[in-house]
């Protein structure tokens, strides 16, 4: 009769055991965890996507700024036109699904003695992505005094959602030095000096 209880009881055990679920509570804390740490990870995910994005604009205006380099070392004249940007030998499309990409050189000069390479967000004033701006001129090199190609890389503060709008990346972009001095393109302010 004991054998009989005690197996009757623990079958009675393993049943209630299966019968078990989780309670209301239980599921309810798990929501709100799972709630709180993507209320934490989306931000970080969205500003990660946002970067790679830019890295394409930062890599192609640097590369539009060193082709133009070795082009004047060619032919003594910086690319001035959007139109013309196959002479660089890039490859590069001058509309993407998150940038357009414009050069833009002297406005009535025979040669170009400076150049900006300009990657402006797509969706312009709504873009969520930052604006690149590369410059390249004719300079002297305060140490040597020597004439050569200068160049400087630009990325814009903010990108223009998160900042009423601007900057979506202009020529202006870009503090030129006076012919002949010494001394190279700055960034203005509202962008940031990535180096060349």
């Amino acid at each position: 009769m004991k054998i009989e209880l005690k197996a009757k009881y623990l079958q009675y055990l393993n049943q209630k055991k299966q019968d078990e679920g989780f309670t209301l509570i239980e599921l309810l804390v798990v929501i709100i965890i799972i709630g709180i740490l993507s209320a934490i990870a989306l931000p970080s995910f969205l500003n990660q996507a946002n970067k790679a994005k830019e890295s394409e604009a930062k890599q192609y205006t640097g590369s539009m700024n060193r082709a133009q380099q070795a082009y004047y070392l060619e032919k003594q004249d910086f690319v001035g036109e959007t139109t013309d940007i196959g002479k660089l030998g890039l490859g590069i499309a001058t509309n993407t699904q998150n940038y357009s990409y414009v050069i833009k050189g002297d406005v009535g000069a025979s040669n170009n003695t400076k150049a900006a390479n300009i990657g402006q967000p797509a969706k312009a004033a709504s873009a969520t992505v930052r604006a690149y701006v590369g410059g390249v001129q004719i300079g002297t090199q305060a140490a040597t005094s020597e004439a050569t190609t200068l160049a400087v890389l630009c990325q814009g503060e903010k990108a223009p959602a998160a900042n009423g709008g601007t900057p979506t990346g202009e020529y202006g972009a870009i503090g030129w030095i006076a012919p002949g001095a010494a001394g190279a393109p700055s960034c203005v302010p509202g962008y940031v000096d990535l180096g060349k």
